[in-house]
């Protein structure tokens, strides 16, 4: 995998976020591991949903409740998240058709090709969860290292 310059810093800025407990519980090397294979569970039919959060309405898993982030350093449909980034950062992937929940527009929902996957996008942002959001409706990742939930309309939240 290619890193550019921008994303190695990234992982590096956003991997000192990552709270201390988590890797003192042996996360770090779990991470590290991980980081050909992106954390972010395979939805067959994965569902983006809104949530009421203190930022407004924000996207989020339908299955799970996560958080969902876009990343202010990807391209048009292209995910520049790769590697130790996509290990605190994982991808929200699928393998079957997309739902979107009340609020949602299902017009902006769309996959990009990710490894031998798909990765899902809104409004042509690819989507992430992070690795130290640990239940629904947490939001740590907000603003850390370029990295934004994402309204009903497909823009970052700052």
């Amino acid at each position: 995998m290619h890193l550019r310059p921008s994303t190695i810093a990234a992982a590096a800025v956003v991997a000192a976020a990552v709270p201390a407990g988590l890797l003192a519980g042996g996360a770090g090397a779990s991470i590290a591991r991980q980081s050909a294979a992106p954390a972010a569970a395979t939805a067959k039919a994965p569902t983006v949903a809104l949530r009421a959060t203190k930022r407004g309405k924000i996207l989020v898993d339908g299955h799970t409740g996560r958080t969902l982030y876009l990343f202010t350093q990807d391209g048009k449909n292209k995910s520049n998240c790769t590697g130790q980034c996509a290990a605190i950062w994982p991808p929200l992937t699928a393998s079957g058709k997309l739902s979107a929940g009340a609020g949602v527009s299902r017009s902006k929902l769309g996959l990009i090709k990710r490894g031998s996957g798909h990765q899902v996008t809104y409004a042509g942002h690819p989507l992430y969860t992070f690795a130290s959001d640990t239940s629904a409706g947490q939001t740590s990742g907000e603003g850390v290292n370029s990295f934004f939930v994402v309204s009903a309309s497909g823009t970052a939240i700052h």
